[in-house]
């Protein structure tokens, strides 16, 4: 049922006025079987167009949820590779204040913050295809290490990648006594700035805090603490690697997490047809090339020193999408490609942003 591709530099005809209809009927008919109030929260993970999970995602929410009439039971619709670790906590507990339930529909990828956010419903559907990842976060600040490759871009840091360090030398190198440890450190800090690895520590902290505060949401403090400490380490780290894909049977028996359950057949379907959506609306299957792009339109292209750049008509990149059967919110760039050939054959292409923000269609 997914969208035929329609996206075009010569002749666009609007996507949102292709696949919206499809959406909605598919969205009404997940509503029916689950007795529930739908809303999809749905971010770009299109190679070289990876969207994150935002704090202008919660805003955008409640226009959706602000029209319910009286407290219902809510699903949030969810495919994401994660983004900032504090939307978990400010999208979670503003659903929670319209939810007589809440839980969390998962066709594919709902990764890092999106894994937070599943923690804190009281259920997680999971399609097969569905999966969710580690907690431990990548981070990134003005002291991170350059890239060798371009130095105009800062290398994320992953908290396991710091803490495996550590790990090796004690206990794979088997380097015991407090000198030899502080010297590993000095040896790590003289090739990482200690604001850096600071930052580290304090991500990784938010990263246990938000998990356990979310956890609390449905599971008693006090009477099930161990429960929620040992997701929380298993989350954190005990999987080792962050971009480890964490199936829905992995997630109940290894994880712990009790409210993971299975789609029903009717449901499995109905959440891959909607999922399919969003990912031909988006076109998530082939990767985003501006470059390619210009040479399509400019096959032909022959070098003209001194003459302006050949420009592509505007085409839009569609990175995020809020949707309930109320209204349809899409996060938009529209943007050119202009380039030029250059005497040795090669080709400088430059990206040109028109415009970009939220968009009610």
């Amino acid at each position: 049922m997914a969208s035929k591709n329609c996206f075009k530099l010569l002749g666009r005809v609007p996507l949102s006025l292709m696949g919206k209809a499809e959406r909605i009927e598919i969205v009404r008919s997940i509503e029916k079987i689950r007795g529930s109030y739908v809303v999809c929260y749905v971010t770009s993970t299109r190679e070289n167009v990876i969207s994150p999970m935002a704090m202008d995602a919660p805003r955008k929410i409640y226009e959706h949820l602000r029209v319910l009439p009286g407290k219902a039971n809510i699903d949030l619709f969810l495919h994401s590779n994660g983004g900032e670790a504090t939307v978990p906590w400010r999208l979670v507990t503003l659903i929670r204040e319209y939810a007589k339930e809440f839980r969390v529909l998962i066709p594919h990828r709902a990764f890092s913050a999106a894994t937070l956010t599943a923690m804190g419903a009281d259920a997680i559907v999971m399609h097969p295809m569905a999966m969710l990842g580690p907690t431990d976060p990548t981070v990134g600040n003005d002291f991170n290490p350059q890239d060798p490759l371009n130095p105009q871009r800062r290398i994320g840091i992953s908290v396991e990648d710091v803490t495996a360090y550590f790990a090796l030398v004690r206990e794979d190198a088997a380097i015991e006594g407090e000198a030899y440890r502080l010297e590993a450190f000095e040896k790590l800090a003289s090739s990482v700035h200690p604001l850096a690895l600071g930052n580290v520590k304090r991500h990784l902290s938010l990263s246990r805090l938000m998990a356990h505060k979310l956890l609390t949401l449905h599971m008693d403090p006090t009477r099930d603490a161990a429960k929620i400490d040992q997701i929380v380490e298993n989350l954190t780290s005990k999987l080792f690697y962050h971009g480890h894909p964490i199936n829905r049977r992995e997630a109940r028996e290894q994880v712990g997490l009790a409210t993971v359950q299975d789609a029903s057949d009717e449901l499995e379907r109905l959440m891959w047809s909607l999922y399919a959506e969003y990912e031909g609306e988006m076109r998530m299957e082939e990767p985003f090339r501006p470059d390619v792009e210009f040479l399509a339109r400019f096959p032909d292209l022959q070098p003209m020193p001194g003459q302006p750049w050949k420009v592509t008509p505007p085409a839009l990149l569609r990175t995020a999408a809020i949707e309930s059967v109320n209204f349809s919110d899409f996060y938009e760039m529209e943007y050119e490609v202009s380039g030029e050939k250059q005497p040795t054959g090669m080709t400088n292409i430059a990206m040109i942003t028109r415009r970009q923000g939220w968009v009610r269609v």
